[in-house]
Order: structure tokens, then C-alpha cells, then sequence
């Protein structure tokens, strides 16, 4: 969709106002994130950290717990200064020989904020990667993600790509030890033992594209970044002669909605001499793979599991439809408003007119220059709401002007005492209107978000040209005026 806005001002650096799903038509996605294998992740980690400190075989994952058995005074000594340094967030029981550990929620809580935080600028990224530059990526509540993609009416690829969960990782083989050993089948399902440990994951990896190899396969040509080329100079250049394998892994979802891994053994290489930033990997399927799984590494792995559990397309006539009557009820409003103002308020009511339209430049052009800022179909609502708050501050001041005019001061000192008198009335009526647009703001998604952004930036501006610019333009025409019997 080509932009409407004139090019000489797409070429002094200004943007048109990016309209939201509503407006401009699109797609939009709700995620779930499985934190599961997550808190997982982390007692397996416990359990190789003690292990590694303690002995092997003496602990192991009992459902959500981790219980180390240690049968020797002194291994308890090392196990409790473990739990004092690495450990010590974690929720900790002592029993005869037995030491239980649990992640606690306040753990969880930022592990799960942490994740998502993560999630969200990977899936930034793997849209940016499709070329979608407008896309909203926001957390919704606890454990979800909620993706709008304004203008995409195809949603196919970019359903591929958000909600893959693939990621890449590097092991060597196993050394014999059954308790450090991952048993993963390679493409053709034949078992292949390899050490538990990743010498590097997709963390690592900066840079991945797809190419042709010297065998006319497709490969994927990976850069790493300076720790991650550290990492395998130093494993390849102590184990030349030795295997490698890539170990692929994709999450996916069972027919009882559970989360499950899949791994396979895509490739197993000889090492031939030390490597360092870059390299290649075979292995990966058709050439389209090939471009997928590049794709993926480049916007990197997803740190939790997701799955889609809402889809939701709108089309671009209906946005069209909205976006014209949205604009036609806030030209309706502001029309009618000026109208109301001019008559009611004579030439006092001109200079408000002026205030108002400054306001609702001032209200776009924050709209348009804040990044990340979308206008929806609420935002419009919170605009023409906008506009009543704007002429109530003038009809404060100027009626305070009318009550000084009455007691028998000038114009120009009903015009100071006026301005004085209304604005303790003013700034508290849109204080306490900015507090409920913050908390509509926090706790609110999407739409209700869209309307508490338009009404807390319409309250700064409608403070700005309601008090400061409307009284410049007034102490400018009338400042000096020592008549009383101004009709007002």
C-alpha cells in the first residue's frame, strides 16, 4: 500500500500517521507462550550445576521440584554453599539427606516477564525480516502476545514465520556417560547419542543466509557473533578429527492442546580444522527450507514456545468504511462545535476556534512524530471527545470573564482574573481525566489502548491551546482594553 502523503514531505524525514488493524485492514494474531519448558530449562540447569558440584547421580527433576540425595555430610556442605551463591532466589527444603528445590512465583514472575520481553523483539524481528514495518507487537496479559499487521491481507507467510518455533544447536558426541547423553534420531530415524550439553546455541548466530554448495545442495552459511566464535574456535580447535552434529528443534502442540519438542540430527561432521565465525551447515532440505530456517536464525529463536489461539482478518474495504466514517463524525463534532463557540462567544469565541484547530494540529502532529503511535478506530472516538474537553476549558475562562465583567472590571482585568480563577477548575478536571487514561492505558490492550493514547495526548494539548495559546491571541488583541462594556 503506497503512501498518500506528498512526497516532498516523505523526503524531509516526516511520516504519515500509521493507521491501526481497524482503520487500514489486516491481520491479527494472539500467541500464548508456554512457560513451561522454560521453568524446565532452568531445573535441568540446577540439576547439572549440583551434579557437577556434588557427584553424579545425585539429583534429579521429581515433578516441579528438584531433589538432590546426598548421602555424605561433606557433599551437604557443598551442596548448601551452592544454594547460598547460585541459588539462593530459588525456595530451598532440607530433610535428613534430601534437599528440595522449587522455583518460587516471584522467580517465575520474572523469568515469564524476562521471556516475554524476549519473545516480543524476536517476533520484532522475524516480521521486520518480511518487510512489514508497521506491525504492533504487544504483551497481553500474563502469558500472551497480541501481533497486528496492518495492510497484510495474505496472512500465510507471516503465520509461518511468527509462529515457528524451530532453533538450532551444536553438540558434540556422547562420551559414554548414559546421565550427560541426549538420544536424538537423525533424518532417517536412526538413533544418534549426543552429549547433553550444546557447545553453542542460536543465540549466538548474527548472520545466516541460504545458499548453493560445492555439491549442488542447499547449505545455510552462519556468522556468529564474538562469544559464539570464541566458543567453537576453542571447541573445534581441541577435538579436530572428532563429530559434530547440528541438532535441529521445533515445539509444536499434540492433539490435547500440550506442548511437545521435536528434535532430529540434521547433520554430523568430521571436524577438519579449527573454526571461527563462519561456517556452513548441510543438511537443511529443499532450498525453500534452506531460506526458512536462514530466515529464523537471522530473527533468532524464540526463548518460550508459542502457538496461535486466535486468528483474526479484517478487510481493507471495511477499514476504508471506518476510517470515513470515523473522520466524517469528527468533522461533524468539530464543525459544530466552532459554530456553537462563534455564535455564543462572538469575538472571544474566534480566538477559541483558533485554539481549537491548533489543538487538533497539535493532537496529530504528536500522533504522527511519537514512534510506535497507531491511530485507531477508539483513537478517533478519544479525538472527537478530545474536542468537547478543548471548548469546555474555553467555556470555563470565558465565562469566569463574563462574571469579573459583571462585577464592573475591565476588559483587560476580566481577562487576567478570568484566566486566574479557572485554571485550578481546569487542571484538576484533566488531571484526574489523564489518571483514568493512564489506567485505561496499563490495564487496557489494543483498542482501549488506542483510545487512552488519544486522550492523554488530547488533554496536554488541549491544555497548551486552551490557557496559553488562547490567552497569547486574547492579551494580544485585548490586552490593553480598559472598556467595561465589552459584550462577551
Amino acid at each position: 500500500m503506497e503512501p498518500a502523503a506528498p512526497k516532498w514531505l516523505l523526503k524531509a524525514g516526516f511520516s504519515p500517521i500509521t493507521l491501526g488493524l481497524d482503520l487500514r485492514g489486516g491481520v491479527q494474531f494472539l500467541l500464548d507462550v508456554d512457560m513451561e519448558p522454560v521453568y524446565q530449562a532452568h531445573r535441568q540447569m540446577a540439576v547439572d550445576e549440583i551434579t557437577k558440584a556434588v557427584g553424579a547421580g545425585r539429583a534429579r527433576i521429581q515433578d516441579e521440584t528438584v531433589q538432590i540425595t546426598l548421602p555424605r555430610s561433606q557433599d551437604m556442605l557443598k551442596a548448601r554453599s551452592l544454594l547460598r551463591t547460585q541459588f539462593a532466589q530459588w525456595d530451598s527444603r532440607v530433610r535428613d539427606n534430601m534437599i528440595t528445590l522449587s522455583l518460587p512465583d516471584s522467580e517465575k514472575s520474572t523469568l515469564r516477564n524476562l521471556t516475554l520481553s524476549q519473545n516480543i523483539q524476536i517476533l520484532r524481528s522475524r516480521i521486520g525480516e518480511l518487510g512489514i514495518t508497521e506491525a504492533v507487537v504487544q504483551r497481553q496479559g500474563e502469558n500472551r502476545i497480541r501481533i497486528e499487521l496492518p495492510g497484510v491481507q495474505d496472512p500465510a507467510a507471516a503465520k509461518d514465520v511468527i509462529g515457528a518455533t524451530s532453533s538450532l544447536a551444536f553438540h558434540a558426541m556422547s562420551n559414554g556417560n548414559i546421565r550427560q547423553t541426549l538420544t536424538v534420531p537423525d533424518q532417517h530415524g536412526r538413533p544418534v547419542q549426543l552429549a547433553r550439553r550444546a557447545i553453542l546455541d542460536g543465540e549466538h548466530i548474527i548472520d545466516a543466509r541460504a545458499g548453493i554448495g560445492d555439491m549442488g545442495s542447499p547449505e545455510v552459511n552462519i556468522s556468529l557473533d564474538a562469544n559464539g566464535g570464541r566458543k567453537m574456535s576453542d571447541f573445534t580447535r581441541s577435538n579436530i578429527g572428532q563429530p559434530m552434529a547440528t541438532l535441529y528443534s521445533e515445539y509444536s502442540q499434540d492433539e490435547n492442546g500440550a506442548t511437545q519438542q521435536s528434535s532430529e540430527v540434521i547433520s554430523i561432521a568430521t571436524i577438519q580444522s579449527p573454526l571461527g565465525n563462519r561456517f556452513r551447515i548441510t543438511g537443511v532440505g529443499s532450498m525453500q527450507d534452506a531460506q526458512e530456517l536462514a530466515l529464523l536464525l537471522r530473527a533468532g529463536s524464540l526463548t518460550a514456545p508459542i502457538s496461535i489461539v486466535e486468528e483474526r482478518t479484517i478487510g481493507p474495504t471495511l477499514g476504508a468504511e471506518n476510517v470515513k466514517n470515523g473522520f466524517a463524525a469528527l468533522a461533524l463534532g468539530l464543525g459544530l462545535t466552532l459554530v456553537f463557540i462563534s455564535i455564543w462567544y462572538r469575538k472571544l469565541g474566534l480566538v477559541a476556534n483558533l485554539a481549537l484547530l491548533a489543538n487538533m494540529v497539535c493532537l496529530f502532529g504528536l500522533i504522527a512524530l511519537l514512534p510506535g503511535a497507531v491511530l485507531t478506530l477508539p483513537g478517533i472516538a478519544g479525538m472527537v471527545l478530545t474536542v468537547g474537553m478543548a471548548v469546555d476549558t474555553n467555556v470555563l475562562i470565558f465565562e469566569r470573564i463574563r462574571d469579573m465583567m459583571r462585577e464592573g472590571r475591565s476588559f483587560a482585568q476580566s481577562i487576567d482574573r478570568g484566566f486566574k480563577s479557572a485554571f485550578s477548575s481546569i487542571f484538576d478536571a484533566n488531571l484526574t481525566t489523564m489518571i483514568v487514561a493512564i489506567a485505561l492505558y496499563t490495564l487496557g490492550n489494543g483498542p482501549i489502548q488506542g483510545f487512552a493514547v488519544t486522550l492523554g495526548f488530547g488533554l496536554l494539548t488541549s491544555m497548551f491551546t486552551g490557557i496559553f495559546l488562547s490567552r497569547a491571541l486574547i492579551n494580544l488583541i485585548w490586552g490593553q482594553d480598559k472598556r467595561r462594556d465589552v459584550r462577551v
